[in-house]
């Protein structure tokens, strides 16, 4: 299999896997299962009545991300904040509560750096450390997958624009470098990616992943906004399945988050599995599927400036 075709993978299977839980956000997997039975098709209406394919904030805010690094061929933070602003000043139709408040206070003139710092220190413990930082991050996997240091910094940078939290930054530390160590047909990936960033990420998130998925009760997963919550989850059917679109369909029926959980999901099954594992009639449905093509292959064969 092809870097490119696993760099298409990793875009496209989060694009797919956002799209298909975006119509039943919020609902319990009980209720899904009652309205739906299993939820394998691109659906209309639903959670915010969009149409079928219809992406939300977690596509694109990877497309913001992704169109800074190869447009500026460097993480540049400050385009990407502007990247942000300009989306939401364009009223999206969803988006988090710490990336909107993250945005406004730069907005009003707080630097890149410094946002959601600020965002971080006025909000108490349980309303700190969602997942709205690892759910835009894959790009950086795909333009510094050689690179697993500048990767590390870059992840964790990204994410404090909006998400400040240790458990967050390192929450897309991690990520990326399991998809990074997808890409380059690695041998075990989380592990690697769990050793490089042990001796500072918070124990919580260290003992939520290293369990995964081996020594961990699939029962007891959960698919809450909570960072270590999809992080788990969205490894856990990653790792435990046999191609994308299973692992997406898996993850998107638990319920709760379900566009956030399974654009993660996605974007680790599309690392590990690449772009094949997908199935034509979602491709077919998803919005931005050309420039998601496009910016994939562009991050793997563009040679990204790795100085921050």
């Amino acid at each position: 299999m092809t870097a490119t075709n696993r760099a298409s993978g990793v875009l496209l299977s989060l694009a797919c896997g956002d799209a298909l839980g975006r119509p039943i956000e919020f609902r319990s997997a009980e209720r899904i299962a009652d309205q739906y039975g299993t939820v394998t098709e691109m659906l209309g209406g639903g959670t915010h009545r969009k149409p079928a394919g219809t992406v939300t904030d977690d596509t694109d805010l990877a497309l913001c991300i992704a169109r800074s690094l190869v447009e500026s061929e460097a993480f540049d933070g400050q385009d990407i904040a502007d990247r942000f602003r300009e989306w939401y000043e364009n009223g999206p139709f969803d988006i988090g509560m710490m990336t909107a408040d993250a945005i406004r206070t730069y907005d009003r003139g707080a630097s890149w750096r410094d946002a959601g710092h600020q965002v971080w220190q006025a909000r108490s413990e349980g309303q700190n450390a969602g997942n709205g930082s690892v759910m835009r991050c894959a790009p950086h996997a795909i333009a510094f997958t050689d690179d697993p240091d500048t990767l590390v910094r870059v992840s964790r940078l990204s994410s404090a624009i909006t998400h400040y939290d240790p458990r967050c930054t390192y929450g897309c530390a991690i990520l990326n470098c399991t998809i990074a160590g997808y890409l380059r047909d690695a041998d075990a990936p989380l592990e690697t990616a769990l050793k490089r960033v042990r001796d500072d990420t918070p124990d919580e998130l260290i003992n939520a992943l290293r369990v995964v998925p081996d020594t961990i009760d699939a029962e007891q997963l959960n698919s809450t906004g909570y960072v270590v919550h999809t992080l788990q989850t969205a490894l856990y059917d990653a790792l435990t399945s046999d191609s994308a679109e299973e692992a997406i369909v898996t993850a998107v029926n638990r319920g709760q988050d379900t566009d956030t959980v399974g654009a993660v999901t996605g974007a680790l099954a599309g690392a590990r599995f690449g772009v094949e594992s997908l199935p034509d009639r979602w491709l077919d449905t998803i919005d931005h599927r050309e420039e998601l093509e496009r910016l994939s292959r562009a991050l793997a064969t563009t040679e990204i400036d790795p100085s921050i």
